[in-house]
């Protein structure tokens, strides 16, 4: 979990090591049914996930907070190279002054066996209010799916 701040932005980085092959992890983080079971931040639920992961391609995610009303991310897909990278555009639909559109990277490693480590990369945000909210995002829901994903 690294702020990093390259020409004046901010960018997230977070590292993690799921206990499954990375064509497994693989398909969690692009897979509609797969991500609705993991996705987000602890008590968030996701009524819904269209996903089309081919460059060009788009993919949008409804999530509903522990109280609240449902609201949407959406974006485009840059790079997907199964079963070991995934770039694409973030924007939320609804936004926050502070929100702007994003890069996520996700680069998957074999680690060897039912291992692999997954690399997250994204930003540039617009402030470190914005780049924390989704550090928490990140860690809880890859913190689900790291479960989801544990050897029974």
């Amino acid at each position: 979990m690294t702020r990093v701040t390259r020409e004046g932005g901010l960018v997230l980085s977070l590292r993690r090591v799921l206990g499954a092959p990375r064509a497994v992890v693989f398909r969690a983080l692009t897979e509609p049914r797969e991500l609705a079971r993991w996705w987000g931040p602890d008590g968030f639920t996701i009524p819904s996930v269209e996903s089309d992961p081919r460059p060009g391609g788009t993919y949008r995610i409804a999530m509903r907070p522990p109280e609240g009303s449902v609201f949407h991310l959406a974006g485009e897909f840059l790079d997907v190279d199964p079963p070991e990278l995934l770039r694409y555009t973030f924007r939320w639909e609804e936004p926050d002054p502070e929100d702007r559109e994003t890069v996520v990277t996700l680069s998957l490693r074999d680690l060897g066996g039912a291992s692999a480590e997954v690399v997250l990369t994204q930003g540039d945000f617009a402030t470190e209010r914005r780049r924390a909210l989704h550090e928490q995002g990140w860690t809880e829901g890859f913190g689900k799916l790291e479960r989801l994903l544990a050897p029974a």
